[in-house]
């Protein structure tokens, strides 16, 4: 099991949770931050003085998956969100040790596997 991370353009949201929806990606959770990394600072007035805005506006994305779904997952978050330009994003895959459905007390595999697939 791995956790996916995206720091993506606010603006691709939609496009990313399309993308996620046609690889049959379900469950995640959705925050707005703010953050920096290759973009150049802007600059802006504000009430007569100069503001350095070095941070800007990210959504990021969590998704929660089973191993044959990590690929498909990173697929879907690169090929919807890229735009060529600096202040893309990233993407993080990281190890899960543990995950517990709350409902239902089940446990890793069976608690990252939509609800919706067990029903099938």
């Amino acid at each position: 099991m791995k956790m996916v991370v995206a720091v993506i353009r606010p603006e691709k949201l939609n496009d990313v949770l399309e993308a996620l929806f046609r690889a049959e990606v379900r469950g995640l959770t959705i925050s707005r931050v703010q953050g920096h990394g290759g973009e150049t600072e802007h600059v802006e007035n504000y009430r007569g003085t100069t503001v350095k805005m070095a941070l800007s506006e990210k959504v990021r994305i969590e998704v929660g998956v089973s191993n044959h779904f990590v690929q498909p997952t990173v697929d879907a978050l690169l090929n919807a969100a890229r735009t060529g330009e600096v202040g893309d994003g990233k993407i993080f895959v990281l190890p899960v040790e543990k995950v517990y459905r709350i409902r239902t007390s089940e446990q890793d595999q069976d608690a990252v596997t939509p609800v919706a697939a067990v029903a099938r």
